[in-house]
């Protein structure tokens, strides 16, 4: 149980660094989620379109809409048609939000990198598998109905 403790004290702390990234940047935490989804989905080839991006946060529509037209309008995505389906939107983000990421987290990964050099890389190899593998835990779970803490063993976390 203690490695659960310290991912959840981990997560804990990231989340509240993004937290203040935003509350810095004038966005919403949701605002942040949004722009790691797209700037994922960059890194790995992937399009994302607006549905894509509702589903992956878990926001209906109007809620999906509110947040595109809010992160185009304060200039960190854009909305543009896909060249290989014309009747297809997708969404990029711009320069100005990768900019204004690594002002505020590029220390934190420099951190992060130079920490990470402490370690062989057998080591970082079996971190990398141990946290691949407890985020498809996590992911998996998300997709499945959660009970209420009386209910079961998942209250001991």
């Amino acid at each position: 149980m203690r490695l659960v403790h310290l991912l959840r004290g981990l997560t804990v702390e990231l989340d509240l660094f993004g937290a203040e990234f935003a509350a810095r940047s004038g966005l919403h935490p949701t605002d942040l989620r949004a722009l790691i989804h797209l700037l994922d989905a960059a890194r790995a080839g992937q399009v994302v379109t607006p549905g894509r991006l509702g589903e992956a946060l878990r926001l209906n529509s109007a809620g999906t809409t509110g947040l595109v037209d809010r992160l185009e309008r304060l200039g960190l995505i854009r909305r543009e048609r896909d060249p290989q389906d014309r009747r297809r939107v997708r969404l990029v983000v711009e320069e100005r939000a990768m900019e204004l990421g690594e002002g505020f987290f590029g220390g934190l990964i420099g951190d992060l990198v130079a920490a990470m050099g402490r370690f062989d890389p057998a080591e970082l190899a079996t971190a990398r598998r141990f946290l691949e593998a407890m985020t498809s835990v996590v992911a998996a779970a998300r997709q499945e109905p959660q009970g209420t803490p009386e209910e079961g063993p998942r209250d001991r976390v």
